[in-house]
């Protein structure tokens, strides 16, 4: 009989390593032994891991630290050096969409949508199949969009105690403005658009920088929109058909949690304004981090099976297959941001100047 490898993981299996689980292939070797860990394999993973680490936390304190120290000068030099920083977010890109035509309240009522429907489904994943569903670096990052659609839409909310009624709310072009749009030039940001009072978006003197709230924010963003891809794309194309299709029939649960996500996250991308500098790759490679350190310290302390295979440093390929799977961190958020500035591209052939 065919066993379904997410079927029914409670909370007592994942605390005690029950081998009674459904994961197949059971376990190769006891993980809370110290010849699992003191050999060659877990030493190539762990340079690997915390080199990763190290090179993300300096992208993080170069260009997060080169914002901070610049907003502590005179106005004039603070508002020419932002202006060439692509990590600064603008108050009004956290709450704001990216066409003038779709009115920020319909950004908001979606938001608070995808808040309810994802945290019922994580609610009800949670329920059925227990609380050791969370060893899963999918319900990891469900869980994280879950939480980043909560924020956007406190953001959203927030901007009616500011006073802005989304009159003021930046567009491509200004209907007394067409043709006004310029492409970027110089390695400019590409989503550089005409604001409603004819200002452009990148002017400081007419925009607010955005509280810690709102960069949280955009880094959530960032980190689920790198965290679904590689969550989605792994289970899609190397888990399913190479290493449990046989194993297990697809289920409700199974289906949802690696597409809605996706779905909702492609939707808010398709209606926000924020952007997407690439330095915030880091976020991404931290918060992958945190999930392996996170599995080593439970195994090490615990002896039970592996939630992917490819975590299981008692094969002599486990070096290859972390490094393989660390390297396609940067495919899944080149991929997004090229979807980001695919959309910047259609839009301004629908707003520029006509024939």
């Amino acid at each position: 009989m065919k066993m379904n490898v997410f079927s029914r993981i409670d909370l007592a299996s994942f605390v005690t390593g029950s081998t009674e689980h459904t994961w197949q292939p059971t376990m190769s070797s006891e993980t809370n032994i110290p010849s699992y860990w003191l050999n060659w394999r877990f030493f190539l993973c762990a340079i690997f891991i915390l080199t990763s680490l190290f090179l993300s936390s300096f992208l993080i304190w170069k260009y997060e630290r080169s914002r901070k120290r610049k907003k502590h000068g005179d106005d004039d030099d603070q508002r020419r050096e932002l202006t060439t920083l692509n990590g600064v977010v603008y108050d009004d890109e956290t709450w704001n969409t990216c066409a003038k035509e779709i009115h920020p309240n319909w950004l908001l009522g979606f938001r608070v949508f995808g808040f309810l429907v994802l945290l019922g489904l994580i609610s009800g994943n949670a329920i059925a199949d227990g609380a050791g569903i969370f060893i899963f670096y999918t319900q990891w990052t469900f869980t994280l969009v879950t939480i980043y659609f909560g924020l956007a839409a406190l953001v959203s909310i927030n901007r009616f105690k500011s006073g802005d009624n989304g009159q003021n709310r930046v567009s491509i072009v200004d209907e007394e403005e067409q043709g006004s749009y310029r492409p970027p030039i110089n390695g400019e940001n590409s989503n550089v658009f005409k604001s409603s009072n004819g200002h452009d978006r990148d002017n400081m003197s007419t925009r607010q920088i955005a509280t810690t709230l709102g960069y949280i924010h955009q880094i959530l963003f960032q980190t689920c929109a790198g965290a679904v891809l590689l969550t989605d794309g792994v289970f899609w194309f190397i888990i399913y058909p190479f290493l449990t299709s046989k194993d297990f029939n697809l289920d409700f649960f199974i289906v949802i949690m690696h597409s809605v996500n996706a779905i909702f996250l492609l939707g808010e991308t398709f209606l926000n304004s924020l952007r997407f500098p690439l330095f915030r790759i880091a976020y991404f490679v931290v918060w992958t981090g945190i999930f392996v350190l996170f599995q080593w310290i439970v195994h090490a302390c615990v002896s039970f099976w592996w939630p992917y295979p490819f975590l299981d440093l008692s094969s002599s390929y486990a070096p290859l297959w972390y490094a393989a799977v660390g390297l396609m961190h940067v495919p899944c958020f080149g991929i997004f941001a090229l979807i980001v500035k695919l959309k910047y591209m259609w839009l301004s052939r629908c707003f520029s100047q006509g024939p």
